[in-house]
């Protein structure tokens, strides 16, 4: 299970130097927000980028989303001041990219410490090369503060020669083996964007396929794609009464000192129980994201 009970079943990325948007994205309903100065920013507008998306997280207004700031790596021109900035500004996390080892990792806690960033500052990882994923167990054991991977699914495609695919079995290999060390150091694992706005559908089955394999949300480019990802990744109102249920038949069979118990037909265990705890708490805390 993830350590975190921070609702993330929708990370919407934004242009760092679109001040507007990120103002608009005060009132949109999505459970976190990537402030992007990475891909999304134009080598001449970085630093520009880089005053505005810091100005606006250390300002706050977001209410409960949580607010990431994805820097340039560190191998770039831009990456070394964009962390000492982000670090200042003090966001939910710093997004670092193409993350390929643990000494990535720990180069950025080293630069973050040096520059203030608060406990509470967490890091997030772009898995999105072939070098990473064959890495991802030694990137999410590599700090405390790495909470979340993020898959970069566009970036990895490229760089395997590969197609994207309505099932996406050219990745499924990669976003198992990211799914696998994020769940065994409690990392949440989200996954990567859909491109195609106009195609509905496909977005809505990629979302489904996305929770089927076990990812806690989904990266967005557009608010368009909000409403599907929210539904998709929040228990529904049925699995909620259920846990809840399960829940209260365990309790009073602990009581009468029973290690497992029969709901509606079905035997439960230890795990079902951590699961339906689970459940419930991420459905509390959506409740508290709409306050």
């Amino acid at each position: 299970m993830s350590k975190t009970l921070r609702p993330r079943r929708s990370v919407l990325y934004m242009p760092g130097s679109n001040a507007r948007a990120q103002e608009k994205a005060k009132g949109l309903m999505a459970d976190g927000l990537i402030l992007d100065l990475e891909d999304a920013v134009a080598p001449d507008a970085k630093a520009e980028a880089r005053e505005i998306v810091c100005g606006n997280a250390a300002a706050g207004g977001y209410g409960n989303r949580e607010i990431i700031i994805r820097v340039n790596g560190l191998d770039t021109p831009w990456g070394e001041a964009d962390v000492i900035a982000a670090a200042k500004a003090g966001p939910d996390a710093i997004l670092l990219p193409k993350v390929e080892s643990a000494a990535h990792v720990r180069a950025l806690e080293k630069l973050m410490d040096e520059s203030g960033a608060p406990e509470s500052t967490k890091i997030w990882c772009m898995m999105e090369t072939p070098l990473g994923i064959l890495k991802a167990e030694e990137i999410a054991s590599s700090s405390d503060r790495v909470d979340c991977f993020v898959m970069g699914t566009s970036d990895l495609v490229k760089d395997l020669q590969a197609q994207h695919t309505p099932m996406r079995l050219p990745v499924i290999t990669s976003l198992g083996l990211c799914l696998l060390a994020g769940r065994a150091y409690g990392l949440t694992v989200l996954d990567g964007v859909y491109l195609d706005l106009a195609d509905e559908e496909g977005f809505k089955g990629s979302c489904v396929q996305g929770l089927e394999l076990g990812f806690d949300g989904k990266t967005l480019i557009h608010p368009k794609q909000l409403g599907p990802t929210n539904e998709v990744f929040a228990p529904s109102e049925a699995e909620v009464a259920h846990a809840r249920k399960v829940i209260v038949a365990f309790e009073e069979a602990e009581k009468e000192g029973k290690g497992v118990v029969l709901v509606d037909g079905k035997l439960i265990e230890n795990l079902h129980v951590e699961i339906a705890k689970a459940k419930v708490a991420l459905s509390d805390a959506i409740a508290a994201m709409a306050e």
